[in-house]
């Protein structure tokens, strides 16, 4: 019973549920993306450069072949086009967290540039220091 009552607080901390959060939405912002990179991007791209599709890039190291089986053997291809899509992504996304991670050390920044005042004495401070001001002056 005691190892249910520990995983519950673990898992109850603040810090795995914004873990938790912030892996979902990561993983629909790389949906996203994706989606950004294959299917704008990367046409829009292509067709500026000449009507180029990047998914279809490929060095044929070995051509498709039948066996005597009658069984198709696929090509072997090295799909630079596909690799290229990917680094696109990525640069995409590492942009994406670069100006989330700069917003948010600008808002700490600004926040730790702009402290809060001390409170006011209390009226006992107050009375106190008149107090132990009349005494000097004597």
């Amino acid at each position: 019973m005691g190892m249910a009552k520990e995983f519950k607080e673990f898992a109850l901390r603040g810090n795995v549920v914004d873990l938790a959060v912030g892996v979902v939405i990561g993983a629909a912002f790389g949906k996203i993306v994706t989606s950004l990179v294959n299917d704008i991007v990367m046409p829009a791209l292509g067709y500026a450069i000449g009507g180029v599709d990047f998914g279809d890039l490929a060095i044929e190291l070995k051509a498709a072949t039948v066996d005597a089986a009658g069984t198709e053997i696929p090509a072997v291809l090295i799909k630079y086009g596909a690799f290229i899509q990917t680094v696109v992504d990525f640069l995409i996304i590492a942009l994406a967290i670069f100006v989330a991670v700069k917003v948010m050390n600008s808002l700490k920044r600004k926040e730790a540039a702009s402290p809060e005042p001390p409170p006011a004495p209390s009226e006992e401070v107050k009375l106190l220091t008149e107090i132990r001001d009349s005494l000097k002056s004597r």
